[in-house]
């Protein structure tokens, strides 16, 4: 007997009049911040909501016509829907602030803003964790603003995988396609046809269409190589997000950089400054330098051009995190374009060469493309100069142009409704004051037992869906109900109000997931004291081919399945932003345990501390600059020169001393109000410390001030009157690369090694400048305050020497230096060379001691 075929039909409702707008609202990824614009959506029809996964355009598909003309009824919805747009309308009619129009004249700048992957929303799936979060908050923040800005990604078809783990721990992989009608982007099109752009390839030309995401104030633009022109190979290209071989990785990098910069020049859209947000769409470089060539720049003067008005942002201080190919595969693919594009493979071959190695490695391309670059906290900055010294060998690493700027997370995305509800009672003007740390002391006037009211609420929220994606889980693996009962039992007993600490994240080793598990039988000791207990929330994904990854959420499992530790351990399946939601606003810990320093910042302890809940982290990446003693605990780590073993077994220790001794007693510390005054103390503490410090607002204006203002500046510095000062520094610096070696610096005659405070000392040195002239170089003395000595404060002051004559083919340079402090002193001698027309003082690399 024959399988009937079923053929699926979808029956679409058609908009009331009344409710036209909420077209509108689908289609505008404002909704992914906006509670209140999510709520019309629910209150429509809260199943529907939840079954489509809190997608806003799929919802208006399979919405019934009942409903809708129910909804357009409804005086009390109407006024609802009414408030939600005029509250969008006004957000879309607000122009940019003072301090953002003194930075970045919207008339004459535009920040381009590259990125592999945009996490805005569950509904949107074009990510994979925290690069894309960020990149999300990022935008967004760039919209509350009124930045100038664009952005340009990759729309993938299928985006990262759909994780199960099955009965016995494994990890499964899946993936679903999600068709381009479900999502909240529409084709954008020019002269009425639809825009395509294409990139040379082997053999082929590949194209893709251009898609349009709105958000808010700015616009993302996304390729798709699944159009009718590719063959079917081609058309796989956007498939997945960091899936196939290195092949397709290189592919999508092409098309992302190369592809993504032609979109923007296909559209007319002209940036004043590129922002390469890690090292996947640093092939824009290329594309960038072709265009400048076209216009008569030779490829010295180009890439100056182009370097000038570029920053490149590196996220990790992991080796794996580094796209690095092989020269033959880079050849092969790479060849075709560059021959289309005017370039040399060679000299291409030379900006991403690492340590001048057989391999191409995308973040050096992305540094040696750009003059501004920068880590992603004040640790990483440190970790990111030392990794990638050789860009610049002769630098002292705390010198090198590799600044930083610390992650912050989008508020209005991350912060519990319930929690701006009382903001907005309390504090009416929070939202336009996410920069001000004094303004956000009026948390303290919250009455504690509000304050804790709002926290049972959530956790109790968290707890509900917590038992939920148990009972999914477990009814498919054909676990039983007493075990599903038995794990939930402390989550659902309100009377013990167990103390939960989450940790969700990637599964990635470094981020030693299982350090808490060191010493088992002393933690199932404090887990399972019926008076205090605790329950550990885990969630994440390990990539599929990450074995090790995985292997860590098997161990998680099988300890969450032992008798005596069930209901203590539980691992959820499927972390998402909309799980995230969840347990960052209803956890009483958020746990934090990476591998000192391989935290480029973490932002997941930021979203948990603006929610009320408190950090007990290793003091890497933000926390090493958000712990002040009265937000949450720290673990210091150990030195890295130390075995990692011993590393690990003492910082577990620390781990569980913390625990034992100062967060479990102060949670149970519970008068006869029935929480602890203590903690609420402290959980104030921790939000009204990082969420004005660790905001995305302070970090894009940081991005503002520091860097965008100034590469648009001197890029455009660079390009004006035919380029004139890019072609002018090139030729300089190939110069200066060719006579440095020759280049030699020493003393003349000796310092006095004793002065009065109110005396100076004459410096003199003689340099051979093997064709450079005096004004190609700088000379300086630099006097710092000797290590032994009583002196605190900072150092080194830099004195420079100036050219003051000539001895047997030598320049002579001389100073007289005034002692900066009292006391002992050292002075240390340095050359340099030197052009006005340079981003950063030291960004040629070269540097000579005497």
């Amino acid at each position: 007997m024959h399988k009937a075929t079923e053929f699926r039909l979808e029956a679409r409702p058609r908009l009331p009049d009344a409710l036209a707008r909420l077209d509108v609202l689908a289609n505008d990824l404002f909704y992914s911040w906006d509670h209140g614009v999510r709520s019309l959506f629910a209150r429509i029809d809260l199943r529907l909501w939840q079954k489509v996964e809190h997608n806003p355009k799929l919802f208006l598909r399979r919405v019934a016509q009942a409903r809708l003309e129910q909804a357009a009824e409804d005086r009390a919805f109407l006024a609802e829907y009414r408030r939600v747009l005029s509250a969008y309308d006004a957000y879309l009619d607000a122009g940019p602030g003072a301090e953002v129009l003194e930075a970045l004249d919207p008339k004459r700048s535009l920040v381009a803003y590259f990125c592999a992957e945009f996490g805005f929303h569950e509904s949107f799936p074009i990510y994979s964790g925290g690069l894309g979060i960020l990149a999300g908050d990022h935008c967004k923040a760039a919209s509350d603003l009124g930045l100038p800005f664009v952005a340009v990604g990759l729309l993938y078809q299928q985006g990262y995988f759909i994780q199960t783990i099955d009965a016995q721990g494994h990890q499964i992989a899946r993936y679903k396609c999600h068709p381009s009608d479900q999502l909240p982007i529409t084709p954008v099109e020019k002269n009425g046809q639809p825009l395509t752009v294409s990139v040379p390839f082997p053999g082929r030309e590949v194209h893709a269409r251009v898609w349009l995401a709105r958000v808010g104030h700015i616009s993302l633009y996304l390729l798709d190589t699944n159009t009718p022109e590719n063959n079917a190979e081609d058309q796989q290209l956007t498939l997945q997000l960091y899936g196939g071989d290195s092949g397709t990785r290189i592919s999508q990098e092409m098309l992302l950089g190369i592809g993504g910069t032609r979109v923007l020049a296909a559209l007319g859209i002209r940036p004043t400054v590129w922002h390469i947000n890690e090292g996947h769409a640093a092939f824009q470089i290329l594309e960038r330098c072709s265009m400048a060539m076209a216009d008569d720049l030779p490829f010295g003067a180009a890439l100056e051009s182009v370097a000038g008005a570029t920053l490149f942002t590196t996220h990790t201080p992991v080796p794996a995190g580094h796209d690095i190919f092989p020269r033959d595969l880079v050849e092969h693919f790479l060849r075709p374009y560059l021959d289309s594009a005017g370039l040399d493979f060679d000299s291409v071959f030379g900006l991403g060469s690492k340590n001048g190695d057989h391999s191409f490695n995308m973040t050096s391309l992305g540094l040696r493309g750009s003059r501004f670059h920068n880590g992603v906290s004040r640790i990483h900055g440190g970790v990111a100069s030392r990794m990638e010294g050789d860009i610049w060998p002769q630098i002292p690493a705390e010198e090198n142009p590799i600044g930083y700027i610390t992650n912050g997370i989008h508020v209005p995305t991350f912060l519990a409704p319930e929690w701006a509800s009382l903001f907005d009672m309390q504090a009416p003007m929070w939202k336009s004051e996410l920069r001000n740390p004094a303004f956000w002391h009026f948390i303290d006037n919250i009455p504690d037992y509000h304050y804790w009211s709002v926290h049972k609420a959530l956790k109790q929220q968290m707890a509900e869906f917590i038992v939920r994606r148990l009972k999914r889980q477990h009814q498919r693996n054909g676990t039983g109900q007493s075990v599903t009962e038995r794990m939930a039992r402390e989550l659902v007993s309100p009377e013990k109000d167990a103390l939960i600490i989450g940790f969700a994240r990637r599964f990635a080793t470094y981020k030693r997931a299982t350090l808490i598990f060191s010493d088992l039988r002393r933690l199932e000791r404090l887990l399972t004291n019926p008076d205090q207990p605790i329950v550990l929330v885990f969630a994440g994904k390990a990539h599929p081919q990450d074995t090790p990854g995985q292997q860590l959420i098997k161990v998680i499992h099988d300890l969450a399945m032992q008798p005596t530790l069930m209901g203590h351990i539980i691992l959820l399946e499927d972390y998402d932003q909309a799980m995230a939601r969840r347990l960052l606003s209803g956890v009483d810990v958020w746990l934090n345990t990476p591998e000192y320093p391989k935290e480029a910042s973490g932002t997941s302890g930021e979203k948990a501390a603006v929610n009320g809940a408190l950090n007990l982290s290793v003091l890497d990446g933000w926390w090493g600059e958000g712990f002040d003693k009265t937000n949450g605990w720290a673990i210091t780590p150990r030195d890295t020169g130390l075995d990692a073993e011993f590393r690990n077994r003492e910082e577990a220790r620390d781990l569980l001393d913390l625990l034992e001794h100062e967060v479990i007693p102060l949670y149970y510390d519970r008068a006869s109000q029935g929480y602890s005054r203590g903690w609420v103390t402290k959980s104030k503490a921790s939000m009204k410390t990082i969420t004005p410090r660790f905001n995305a607002q302070r970090m894009v204006m940081d991005y503002v001030r520091n860097y965008y203002e100034p590469a648009t500046r001197h890029g455009v510095g660079l390009r004006e009157n035919d380029a004139e000062a890019a072609r002018q520094l090139a030729e300089w610096k190939g110069k200066v690369r060719e006579a440095w070696h020759g280049v030699s610096i020493e003393m003349e005659g000796c310092v006095s090694d004793r002065c009065h405070w109110d005396e100076s000392v004459e410096v003199h040195v003689t340099v051979a400048l093997n064709g450079l002239g005096p004004e190609d170089v700088r000379v300086e003395c630099l006097v710092a305050p000797d290590c032994t000595g009583t002196h605190s404060g900072p150092g080194p002051n830099a004195f420079v020497l100036g050219a003051s004559g000539d001895k047997e083919g030598k320049t002579l340079f001389s100073a007289r230096i005034q002692p900066p402090y009292p006391g002992l002193q050292t002075l240390r001698i340095r050359i340099y060379p030197h052009h006005r027309a340079l981003a950063h003082s030291l960004e040629m690399g070269a540097m000579l001691w005497v």
